[in-house]
């Protein structure tokens, strides 16, 4: 074969390239309209049976010389491409993402705006047990400017033979806690049928990490006028964690706060593993406000001042940790709450952080 023939083939190899590109993106687009059509009409993306149906009618055709098995291989990947192109799209238009809305969502509780740049902090006992208990974490939290009082009511615990919570009870101690102290109560919902009676008694609904994936309580927090804390799954993955804030967006509620609260891994130093990268992640795919709970993650009071810089200096909209006037008679997580003093010398820490490192803009 002579040079110039060479070069004849080629460019015919060439041309039937870019014609493959030109066809394959075109089918591209049609894969996309239907993957629309489907999503408006409830279909599941993914259907084998048209997938067979396809490959049956290609090696059909099929005359060669591509063996069969290598016609299907190159389609199936065509199909997978398409079908991954149709959840990008699905991605690309949830409604918490950065793609949806550029600029950061401000949540704004008691006054205080979250998400502004200049961080926030929630502090409170791990479960309301008592007036006096609550009031005098109040008064310490007052007495720094502070704005945010968490505190739970019901308690969602392993073991069913745990303490609780107090319910409803808990719920007017941190009501009257909240007009005698100024201060806004972030407490957790456990269910939909909770949450009407709440509604009257909490500022910010806290959605917890056993219930990240109880999409009936999700919807309803998505449909009433009040911010929530979402708190991350154990076990979730960054895009469940996202998609369940999604849910919550999906009803019309778009005050919502993201919390990294620490997974499950196989390490046993602390009571849950940091995934302190999550922060910038969600901070880059989301509008959202991004909080770390310093108290949940690690477990232990020894750490919660590195946790809790670690979580300022990456970049978090704000910090939660829990505080408890004497932690050794605590009802709940005794190992893991500030005393009123270590509270104190916690915060001290926090502020000369920020300033020295600027993190107040």
């Amino acid at each position: 074969m002579s040079q110039s023939e060479l070069e004849t083939l080629r460019g015919r190899v060439d041309e039937l390239n870019s014609e493959i590109l030109k066809l394959i993106n075109e089918r591209a687009v049609v894969v996309q309209e239907i993957g629309r059509v489907k999503e408006k009409s409830g279909v599941n993306r993914y259907d084998p049976l048209r997938e067979r149906t396809m490959l049956d009618l290609l090696k059909e055709s099929n005359h060669g010389p591509l063996p069969q098995s290598t016609v299907e291989h190159i389609f199936k990947e065509i199909f997978k491409t398409a079908l991954e192109l149709q959840v990008d799209d699905q991605k690309k238009a949830l409604l918490v993402s950065r793609k949806k809305k550029a600029e950061d969502t401000i949540v704004t509780v008691n006054g205080e705006p979250i998400g502004q740049g200049k961080p926030s902090f929630v502090f409170g006992p791990c479960a309301v047990e008592s007036y006096t208990q609550v009031a005098e974490v109040a008064a310490s939290m007052q007495s720094k400017g502070l704005k945010l009082i968490r505190g739970g009511a019901y308690k969602p615990r392993t073991s069913p033979y745990d303490f609780q919570g107090l319910g409803l009870e808990g719920l007017k101690i941190l009501k009257q806690i909240s007009k005698e102290y100024n201060l806004g109560v972030v407490s957790e919902i456990v269910t939909p049928g909770h949450l009407e009676e709440a509604l009257e008694y909490i500022d910010v609904i806290q959605v917890g990490a056993r219930n990240m994936q109880n999409f009936e309580l999700l919807k309803a927090v998505g449909s009433v006028n009040k911010p929530v804390l979402l708190k991350r799954g154990i076990s979730a993955t960054l895009d469940e964690f996202v998609h369940a804030a999604e849910y919550i967006m999906s009803q019309g509620n778009d005050q919502i706060i993201l919390c990294e609260r620490g997974i499950r891994t196989y390490e046993k130093a602390t009571r849950n593993t940091l995934d302190i990268s999550a922060v910038p992640i969600l901070k880059q795919e989301t509008h959202l406000p991004v909080f770390v709970d310093v108290t949940h993650s690690t477990g232990r009071r020894d750490i919660l001042l590195p946790a809790a810089k670690a979580a300022l200096a990456i970049g978090a909209d704000g910090v939660m940790a829990e505080v408890h006037p004497d932690p050794a008679v605590a009802l709940s997580d005794q190992a893991q709450q500030m005393n009123l003093k270590q509270f104190d010398e916690f915060y001290e820490s926090i502020q000369k952080f920020m300033n020295t490192h600027h993190i107040h803009a």
